[in-house]
Order: C-alpha cells, then sequence, then structure tokens
C-alpha cells in the first residue's frame, strides 16, 4: 500500500508482529474492561427507543382488573437477557392493578417464572389467586395455545400449585384468550412466532413481545406489520422498560460492562485495520489476486 512504502524494516517488523498479537492478550483486555466497568460507578443513558415505548404505554392504557397473560418462554440459559424484562414488566402490572396470568411453553422456565411472579407480587401485597395466577407448564405449544383460545380451563384445568382455576378470583371473566387484554411473549425460541400464528391471528388478542438480542432482528417484520404492537430485545431492551417504569436493575447495570466492551471491540477493530494497511497488507492482498 502507499501508507506502508514509507515505514522502514523495523517498523514492519513491528506491525507484523502486532499483526500476530497472542489472542489471550485481546482476552485480558477485555477482562480488564468488564471488571473496571463493574467496580466503577458510573451511569449510560439508555433512551428508549419506540417499540419499547409501545408496551409501556399499552400497559398504561388498560384500566385496572384488566387481564395479561405474560408467557415466560425461556430458560435459565436466557435468564441473564430475558429475567430482567419479566420482572421489570411485573412490576408495572402490580403497579397498576393488573390481574397478571403467567405461565410458559418451556419446561426449564418454570422455575424462573415462578419465581419471578411471586417474589414481585410480594413487594406489592398481591394474593396468589387474586391478584395473580401461575398456569405454570403444559406441553403442547401450538396446539396448547389453540386450546387456550377455545376453553382456558380445558387447557389449564390446574393452576401451577394444584388449584382448581375454574374458582380462583383472578380469572373471572376470562373464558379464554379472546378476553385476554394483552399477551406478552418472552422468548428465547421461535415461541413468539407460534403465538401470532396460532393465537393473536385466530383469536384476535394484542400482543408484545421480548427476546434475546440473537433473535431480535428476525422478529421486526411482525412489529412493522403490526402483528405485535411492541418489541424488547436483549438486555438493552429491557434496560429501556427498566428506565421507564423507573425501577434501574439488573438490566441497566449490565449495559455498563456491554457497552464498555462493544467500545473496546470496535477499538480493536479500528486499530487492526490501520495495522494491516500500514504493514502493506493491502498490497499484499493485491500482488496475490
Amino acid at each position: 500500500s502507499i501508507l506502508g512504502e514509507g515505514i522502514d524494516g523495523k517498523g514492519r517488523g513491528l506491525m507484523e508482529k502486532l499483526l500476530r498479537i497472542d489472542r489471550r492478550i485481546i482476552f485480558v483486555f477485555v477482562a480488564v474492561a468488564v471488571i473496571v466497568s463493574l467496580l466503577l460507578e458510573f451511569r449510560l443513558p439508555v433512551p428508549p427507543t419506540p417499540p419499547v415505548e409501545n408496551i409501556f404505554s399499552k400497559i398504561e392504557s388498560l384500566p385496572p382488573g384488566a387481564h395479561l397473560l405474560l408467557a415466560f418462554d425461556y430458560d435459565p440459559s436466557s435468564k441473564e437477557e430475558l429475567q430482567p424484562m419479566a420482572i421489570a414488566l411485573l412490576h408495572h402490572c402490580y403497579q397498576k392493578n393488573l390481574r397478571v396470568i403467567g405461565m410458559t411453553l418451556w419446561p426449564g422456565g418454570t422455575g424462573l417464572a415462578e419465581q419471578a411472579v411471586t417474589q414481585v407480587a410480594s413487594q406489592y401485597g398481591k394474593k396468589n389467586g387474586e391478584d395473580y395466577v401461575f398456569l405454570g407448564y403444559k406441553p403442547g405449544v401450538a396446539s396448547l395455545i389453540i386450546n387456550m383460545g377455545e376453553d382456558l380451563y380445558t387447557a389449564f384445568p390446574k393452576d401451577f400449585y394444584g388449584n382448581d382455576t375454574s374458582t380462583l378470583p383472578a380469572l373471572k371473566g376470562v373464558e379464554s384468550l379472546k378476553d385476554i387484554d394483552y399477551v406478552i411473549d418472552l422468548a428465547a425460541g421461535a415461541t413468539i412466532e407460534t403465538w401470532i400464528a396460532f393465537g393473536k391471528e385466530k383469536y384476535r388478542f394484542e400482543m408484545g413481545a421480548g427476546c434475546t438480542a440473537v433473535i431480535g432482528p428476525d422478529l421486526y417484520p411482525f412489529l412493522d406489520s403490526r402483528q405485535i404492537n411492541g418489541l424488547m430485545a436483549g438486555l438493552k431492551g429491557a434496560a429501556e422498560y427498566e428506565s421507564l417504569v423507573g425501577r434501574e436493575a439488573q438490566a441497566t447495570e449490565g449495559m455498563r460492562p456491554q457497552s464498555v466492551t462493544h467500545v473496546l471491540v470496535i477499538v480493536f477493530i479500528l486499530f487492526s485495520n490501520a495495522v494491516f494497511i500500514l504493514s502493506g497488507g493491502l498490497r499484499t492482498v493485491r500482488r496475490g489476486k
């Protein structure tokens, strides 16, 4: 390259050494960046985006006593991204005195879901069966959603604790998914699409969604087509919702090391490309052709 012509032998040798740097040194830089960002107290702004604000606005518009179904369709492997979303949503629901119906289509999500629903409820003095219901897990996925759309009580005759669901005051006025005021699916897989295809499109309820960052881009077409009215993607989406609810917690704290690490990765990319160009790498590539 033109820039590489002006570097002497020693300089070029240094450049080549930098290009062959042991990757473990980069790992050390990343580890130090994460540790320092966790130890230092500083706040990074996380302005809410419209897809997240739409979910918040929908819940804000619901009257006290309205029914919100929250599906915890994830397991411990996705806990760090999705559990903060669930907790922030539950705080909002209980603040608004909504009746929460919790469930999961993932067998591994039962413990996380039950823990979130009951722990947040206890902070507001909410009672199981009266202010919220946890239905637990039941196999079937698409067939279960269709069953819930026809008759909630045949789909879940008992709740997670063995109570007869038809006698629970929190489910008063609900016969099927058609009577649910809002459905939110927090997913680490393809269950959002399943809820849309076999639930929303068939029984015409309004729906929002939360997902891991890696599958977020795949769901924006559903957002653009208004098949879901809002979307929270990854830890950033959870942090945005925490700021809207006014309860900055795990997601907001997690954004600090995540953002610092992203900046460090960008610096490494810029640095490595600069070294590559200065070392005559572009010329070498051209000659190889």
